[in-house]
């Protein structure tokens, strides 16, 4: 056993999970300055800021879509590669690592067909606005059509993690994240001698960002990770490895593409009520995304360390992965509740939105947030849930608190809405109530998988 299992095997779960976890969330928030600093450049254009900022918020399902399937192949990955080395397997391990390799290549193809033919399409069916469907359609196309940098990436940071070396694969999201926050004034304004592309510029400074965050968690990979060695013989497609990574894996992807669905869902609805209601969702989902993607990464940090306790066959380390996975998780939300609600209005003002618009966004901060420690705890249970093997589990709470307890609710207070346009804050509380509704789900479902797994909760 090398050095990083052994630290796997020993070191105290509350610690383990602050080393690997820390790296881990700072690597899932950096994904969000993706979004986050295309949309405060393009909001501040000369001309057009507000129109280019709800063609961003109209891409941003399919962008979630692409890292959906991307993640959700690294998180089944991730977990048998973590559980293997935890059996000392270290041919499984590899074995796995290149046919995530492989199935990267094949999802870059998917979406690049569905960039050269299908994003006009997909612009379009969310509006009328013929400026606004031109951006969204540049900006989408180009993001699919290079996005194997992202496809890449999302592989090879999941096997840096599965094998402790998180710290390597946050340092590969910082520098693809500083790329792109330094390539987008110079592209979208056109400094430095660059010519002047808007929302083009913001398209390509995230992908060339991605690329870099790709080749640098390459390097990290052949340098550092020497618990893993991918051959060329690992690539070749095992029927028996796919249908394992993706056992766990595609339930993840279903989870994590619930969130795209839900936002275009939630676009055509409040499209219904008027463009500045999409606007405004679509800029606090962004800025709650730091929250989330924190949340996320802590809950990358529990799966693999639950799923080695598992292959360890050590209920003790099981239960404080339990115990100090939400811990930190509701520390997390609980702190970025307090600062949500209390820097509203500043955070709204940097994409210089129209007066309805920001007082839109404002509303929505104040009333969304308040369901965020009710969703770290999903969050955190999701995480759980993948590592015992429970795809299926992870599945129903994603599907509990983005589809079914949302569009319904949705719905009816649309409804209300269109009748009494002061009423458009109860559509913000459909998040809220969703969360709430979930944690019961995700009570009941763990109740059911500690039987199942004999893990005894109650001393």
């Amino acid at each position: 056993m090398n050095n990083k299992n052994e630290k796997m095997a020993a070191l105290p779960v509350k610690n383990l999970m602050l080393s690997m976890g820390i790296p881990m969330i700072i690597s899932m928030v950096l994904q969000a300055v993706y979004n986050i600093v295309d949309s405060a450049f393009v909001s501040n254009m000369a001309q057009g800021g507000e129109d280019a900022l709800n063609a961003l918020t109209l891409a941003f399902p399919m962008q979630i879509l692409m890292v959906a399937v991307g993640i959700g192949t690294g998180v089944g990955a991730n977990v048998l590669i973590a559980k293997s080395l935890g059996q000392n397997d270290g041919k499984t391990a590899n074995k796995t690592a290149g046919n995530a390799v492989f199935l990267s290549l094949a999802i870059y193809i998917i979406f690049l067909l569905f960039g050269i033919f299908g994003s006009g399409i997909y612009i379009n069916s969310q509006t009328d606005n013929a400026v606004i469907s031109q951006m969204g359609t540049e900006y989408l196309s180009i993001c699919c059509v290079l996005s194997f940098g992202m496809s890449m990436f999302a592989i090879f940071e999941k096997t840096l993690q599965a094998a402790g070396h998180s710290l390597c694969s946050t340092i590969a999201q910082i520098l693809g994240a500083v790329t792109n926050i330094v390539l987008d004034p110079i592209l979208i304004y056109g400094l430095l001698g660059c010519p002047e592309m808007g929302v083009k510029g913001a398209a390509y400074a995230t992908v060339i960002g991605q690329i870099v965050s790709f080749i640098a968690a390459l390097v990290f990979h052949i340098k550092f990770n020497k618990s893993i060695r991918i051959k060329p013989h690992d690539l070749k497609p095992s029927l028996k490895i796919i249908g394992t990574i993706y056992s766990v894996g595609f339930p993840a992807i279903i989870s994590q593409a619930l969130i795209s669905v839900m936002t275009y869902g939630m676009n055509l609805i409040l499209n219904g009520i008027g463009e500045n209601m999409v606007t405004a969702y679509g800029l606090y989902y962004k800025i709650q995304q730091f929250l989330l993607f924190a949340a996320f990464g802590m809950r990358d940090a529990i799966t693999p360390i639950t799923a080695f306790s598992c292959g360890m066959g050590d209920e003790r380390r099981i239960k404080d992965c339990v115990k100090f996975g939400h811990l930190f998780t509701a520390i997390i939300m609980l702190a970025g509740c307090a600062v949500l609600e209390i820097f509203a209005v500043p955070f709204s003002e940097i994409f210089g939105l129209s007066g309805e618009t920001q007082a839109l966004c404002i509303s929505a901060i104040h009333i969304i947030s308040i369901g965020l420690v009710f969703a770290g705890i999903n969050i955190a249970f999701q995480g759980i849930f993948q590592a015992l093997g429970s795809g299926i589990g992870s599945l129903a709470v994603s599907v509990c608190r983005q589809l079914l307890f949302v569009f319904p609710t949705a719905i009816i207070f649309a409804h209300i809405a269109k009748l009494n346009y002061e009423l458009n804050w109860l559509l913000w509380a459909v998040f809220p109530i969703a969360e709430v509704l979930t944690v019961v789900v995700s009570v009941l479902i763990f109740s059911k998988i500690i039987i199942k797994n004999k893990v005894k909760f109650a001393d």
